[in-house]
């Protein structure tokens, strides 16, 4: 089998005409040829599928295909050497390694269609495949190929990871009961699944993990920097994920160093062409240059400059809301759809009630706020202080057959929540945190879908609906595919 790749060295930098080494681009169709050809028989007759991740660098600027169009990795410290970086290494005793699981054509996390040919593959023994955490619960049957396709369905058809979690010792609640279709009924060690956080643009995170459970504090109540969490993430996912010892300082080093160069962002949408078109700001070359520090903008008054909060978030596409119409051209209507979607995201009122973590902690049933009140970093989208809420995405009524229901009481009161993932009350022990997570950064979307930690929107357009009807807002369907033209550029 023949798989050819496009690369082009020396390619000029539209964005900021700085020159880029190298540029790679995969169609999804490679990438599966790709894997399919790195299927390797081992001892056993076991099959061990490699990562199309597999070359030997990764270069510094690498573009990938996604339904909407291209995404593009940059890699800001230069071609990595696989062979000698610890992402990359087998550190774990099941096969397992960091880009197992955080894919670079994936935007760096790893999307259903993928998983599904990884399982076609190899039928279902790629290391990905691993009951420790990848099947419902860990003791399902995997001997055979068919069984293997049920046990992992979670992770096949959403792309979600099982997280075991104690209920902590000092926690104010008691969980009840904890109906699990996969068997873990266990009302102390409690499954919750969840997608797999992209290992990309993490310089911009206040908050490591769904649940922030990587996210620490120095004695005086200041958040410890965002490389400290994430040398305790690589200790953790290696012992955990992987099976592994503890890895070794250096090697920890290596993972966080790398992680912490990588940008990504969409590059091309197949109805707007180029996202740096026309004065837009689209792509990793710029995205990487955004300043950010922990508060910034941050509207509950947590920004260390003092400086007020504004709804005006991103600004992208600013100048495709002015194209003139002699200009016009075959993108022109899908641009100013985008540059009229980044409008809503920045201007659109949204009444804010019944969010725990806002709505309870301002004490105000009704917040006047914006998309910027939970998604404030300029140009990124996530929040930039750790601020857990709960949005009601794990409530009862939200529930689907291949999720659990867990029966939680509140000792104090006596109040009875049914959820789907207990969230952050799992690593606080608190029942005010029941139900929380974290906003993810917004970049990169088109290439990692499904969305939310549950993976519960299938697209953009159902992330879209969510909140048109969980805050009441109702959107004309013009006002929605604006801001699915919009997310989908980022």
């Amino acid at each position: 089998m023949n798989v050819k790749t496009n690369v082009k060295a020396g390619r000029l930098d539209a964005n900021h005409n700085t020159s880029v080494p190298s540029i790679t681009r995969f169609s999804r169709n490679h990438r599966f040829a790709l894997l399919t050809m790195s299927v390797l028989m081992i001892g056993g007759g076991a099959v061990l599928a490699v990562a199309e991740n597999s070359n030997q660098f990764v270069p510094r600027f690498q573009e990938f295909a996604d339904p909407d169009g291209r995404f593009a990795n940059f890699n800001k410290g230069g071609p990595t050497d696989t062979t000698k970086n610890a992402f990359f290494q087998d550190l774990g005793t099941n096969g397992r390694r960091c880009v197992t699981c955080h894919q670079a054509s994936d935007a760096w996390s790893v999307t259903p269609p993928h998983i599904q040919a990884r399982f076609a593959a190899t039928h279902g023994l790629d290391p990905i495949f691993r009951t420790n955490d990848g099947s419902g619960c860990p003791a399902q049957d995997v001997s055979t190929e068919e069984v293997r396709r049920e046990a992992y369905s979670l992770l096949l058809n959403k792309g979600l990871f099982r997280i075991e979690q104690q209920v902590p010792a000092n926690a104010e609640f008691t969980v009840l009961s904890n109906d699990n279709p996969y068997g873990c009924t266990s009302t102390s060690a409690i499954s919750a699944y969840r997608r797999p956080p992209p290992a990309t643009n993490l310089p911009f995170l206040s908050t490591v993990m769904w649940d922030g459970r990587e996210t620490f504090k120095n004695p005086d109540g200041t958040f410890k920097p965002i490389t400290d969490d994430l040398t305790h993430q690589a200790v953790d996912a290696t012992t955990g994920h992987a099976q592994g010892a503890v890895p070794s300082p250096e090697q920890v080093q290596q993972i966080v160093d790398f992680e912490t160069q990588i940008f990504t962002a969409q590059t091309y949408d197949r109805d707007a062409g180029d996202l740096n078109a026309d004065a837009a700001k689209g792509g990793p070359s710029y995205l990487f240059r955004q300043q950010f520090f922990i508060g910034i903008n941050d509207p509950l008054g947590l920004n260390p400059t003092g400086a007020p909060f504004s709804p005006q978030i991103f600004d992208i596409y600013n100048n495709w809301a002015h194209i003139d119409d002699r200009d016009y051209d075959e993108h022109t209507a899908a641009r100013r759809a985008v540059a009229r979607g980044e409008s809503l995201f920045n201007t659109l009122q949204i009444p804010i009630t019944g969010v725990a973590g806002l709505n309870d902690v301002l004490h105000q049933q009704t917040i006047n706020g914006f998309c910027g009140t939970c998604h404030d970093s300029p140009n990124v989208g996530d929040h930039s202080v750790p601020a857990p809420l709960n949005i009601g995405l794990a409530d009862l009524s939200r529930r689907t057959p291949d999720l659990p229901l867990v029966t939680v009481m509140c000792n104090a009161t006596g109040q009875i929540v049914q959820v789907t993932d207990i969230g952050r009350a799992m690593v606080t022990g608190k029942c005010a945190d029941i139900g929380k997570f974290k906003g993810p950064i917004l970049r990169g979307l088109a290439g990692r879908a499904p969305y939310f930690h549950n993976g519960s929107a299938a697209t953009l357009m159902d992330a879209v609906s969510f909140y048109d009807t969980r805050f009441n807002l109702h959107l004309s369907q013009q006002d929605k595919d604006a801001l699915v033209a919009f997310l989908k550029t980022l």
